[in-house]
């Protein structure tokens, strides 16, 4: 089991930046990829970016590329998401996420933290 837990959420105005923290517990060594997906209220839920754990590769949606931007760190077994120029429509619940070695599903969840931002 992996366990995640997310940080690092509030309210901002628009043009602001936010940096959300995911770290990652338990059985860390299964993972190959973790991600970010935010849900709007009303709004399916979406891609936000990705990171491979061994190399770092990343992928970022387009509607945040240029803007946000992840990252991770190893020896802390945490993931970022930084965030810079933000806009209303970013608002939403973020979540992290983790895919399993193996796998194509994101198997764990962490429980989210809400990303508002004001005009």
């Amino acid at each position: 089991q992996v366990q995640l837990v997310e940080s690092g959420g509030g309210l901002v105005q628009a043009g602001g930046s936010l940096r959300l923290s995911c770290a990652a517990s338990g059985r860390t060594f299964s993972i190959s990829t973790m991600a970010w997906f935010r849900q709007a209220p009303g709004k399916e839920r979406e891609f936000v970016a990705r990171i491979t754990w061994s190399s770092g590769t990343t992928s970022h949606a387009d509607s945040v590329k240029g803007r946000f931007t992840i990252s991770r760190d190893v020896a802390k077994n945490t993931v970022y998401l930084q965030m810079n120029s933000l806009k209303p429509e970013d608002t939403a619940a973020y979540y992290c996420a983790a895919q399993q070695i193996g796998s194509p599903l994101y198997s764990y969840w962490g429980q989210g933290t809400q990303v508002t931002v004001s005009s």
